[in-house]
């Protein structure tokens, strides 16, 4: 079992009935895989100031963060997470790849299309309903 959980907070952004996604880059862990955007937190700041940091970094994009809309730990071999996925409204900027391989805009119903890491799927699951 690996040592220390790793925090980590994504966003639900919508915008128009469709949910934000993007794609993990070549090289990193999980590299292919769709996501919820986000990252991981650094022990100074909140959860939320973490989301906010991450998608400016990640896709260019300003937002502000709603409430949490679900929390899961998942284990993974090399590593463990707690992930905290918040609503977030889309401020200023459009979806950049800045550090990831896509982004794509999808209907709730079809993100099952989509191959997500095993942390993200019973979120899938429940947002496909």
């Amino acid at each position: 079992m690996p040592s220390g959980v790793i925090d980590v907070a994504a966003g639900l952004v919508e915008r128009n009935g469709l949910i934000l996604i993007t794609q993990r880059k070549q090289g990193s862990h999980l590299a292919g895989l769709w996501e919820f955007p986000g990252g991981k937190r650094e022990p100074s700041e909140t959860w939320q100031d973490c989301l906010i940091r991450e998608l400016q970094e990640e896709l260019a994009i300003t937002v502000t963060v709603g409430e949490l809309r679900y929390e899961t730990i998942h284990h993974y071999p090399e590593k463990s997470v707690q992930l905290r996925f918040y609503a977030a409204a889309l401020i200023s900027g459009e979806p950049q790849p800045i550090d990831c391989a896509a982004v794509a805009w999808v209907c709730p119903k079809n993100l099952a299309d989509y191959s997500f890491p095993e942390a993200d799927r019973e979120l899938v699951a429940l947002l496909a309903r």
